[in-house]
């Protein structure tokens, strides 16, 4: 009877767990690179990081923002399996944190990196293969064509430490591609890079989301977050303050000069009703405010006519990503990613 019983439940719990497979929910999870919820780090009185979460879907370009010591170094470290999170949970490729088949999957390019410098090119690169337990023949195909992505091919047999820093960063990036990853932690991957190397940077991550691979980007340039990425958010002490998607920031955060008759006191205070950030030149007399929507600028330019002001100049200009930085997290820390 026993036997019967405990039958029916392995039946029962497969049911269950195919309906559960099934469901929309779980779905929508498998396409997640990233799932982070409420993940906490502690250093003895000290938290490092306090309640982070937030999603990565597959095949999107993510930035990670927020001045030094928010907690950004910390999380990529709890999210790749480096360090226990004292609180809180996560999945990286629908596996828990630490799993082996999903860190298999996972390439990572560090800040701080130190190379076996006495390694030529190809050397290094097929160490790491040799450590990702790729087979000879896969190696001896993907390296070269690795070699070539990052420009590097013509120095193949230099030693690293022959290498100048934007060189070094270019076969790390190689390294972090070396497994086919379906997602990757690049961080300050343009260090040290010129404006061509930067270029080739974005050129290969544009590739990398055409191949549905997932990148979770940190980097203090905000003009090469806001030119790559899809979506960003903005971390202070360990919490998201803000998700932004890139591809609707265009018609949103915009900044008005606006250039009237005689500007008064009173009405730099009601102009406060369409936005915020209210402030006269004393120079040329122009008045700046920022709106959350370009579709608010035809109701201020409405307004002011029939308020009776003389409108004489009404020049919209959107919010850089580093202005909006500033905006969200405050202009007291020094920018970086």
């Amino acid at each position: 009877m026993s036997c019967v019983i405990w039958l029916d439940f392995y039946k029962w719990a497969k049911r269950l767990e195919l309906a559960i497979m099934e469901s929309p929910l779980t779905a929508s999870v498998r396409d997640l690179a990233i799932e982070a919820r409420g993940l906490r780090k502690e250093f003895g009185r000290k938290t490092a990081v306090a309640n982070l979460s937030l999603q990565v879907k597959r095949g999107e370009v993510f930035g990670f923002l927020g001045p030094n010591g928010a907690g950004k170094t910390t999380s990529v470290k709890m999210l790749l399996g480096l360090t226990r999170p004292t609180a809180g949970t996560a999945t990286l490729l629908g596996q828990p944190l630490g799993s082996r088949p999903a860190r298999a999957k996972i390439g990572f390019l560090p800040e701080h990196f130190r190379f076996h410098e006495w390694l030529t090119a190809v050397e290094f690169l097929d160490l790491h293969g040799r450590l990702y337990g790729m087979g000879q023949a896969e190696r001896q195909a993907t390296i070269p064509d690795l070699l070539e992505l990052v420009g590097l091919q013509d120095r193949s047999q230099t030693p690293l430490h022959a290498f100048s820093k934007g060189m070094l960063q270019r076969i790390g990036l190689a390294q972090a591609l070396l497994n086919s990853p379906e997602l990757v932690f690049l961080d300050e991957p343009t260090s040290g890079l010129d404006p061509i190397g930067r270029r080739l940077v974005r050129d290969i991550i544009n590739g990398l989301r055409q191949e549905s691979t997932a990148v979770f980007l940190n980097s203090h340039l905000l003009s090469e977050v806001e030119k790559t990425c899809d979506r960003v958010a903005f971390i202070r002490q360990g919490v998201v303050l803000e998700t932004i998607d890139l591809h609707s920031y265009a018609a949103e955060a915009v900044q008005v000069n606006l250039r009237v008759g005689q500007p008064t006191p009173q009405l730099l205070h009601q102009l406060s009703q369409f936005g915020q950030g209210v402030m006269l030149s004393s120079a040329d007399g122009r008045i700046a405010l920022q709106l959350a929507h370009e579709e608010q600028i035809p109701a201020l330019a409405a307004w002011l006519t029939a308020q009776g002001h003389a409108l004489y100049e009404l020049t919209p200009q959107r919010l850089s990503l580093e202005e909006r930085f500033l905006q969200i997290i405050g202009g007291d820390d020094e920018v970086a990613g």
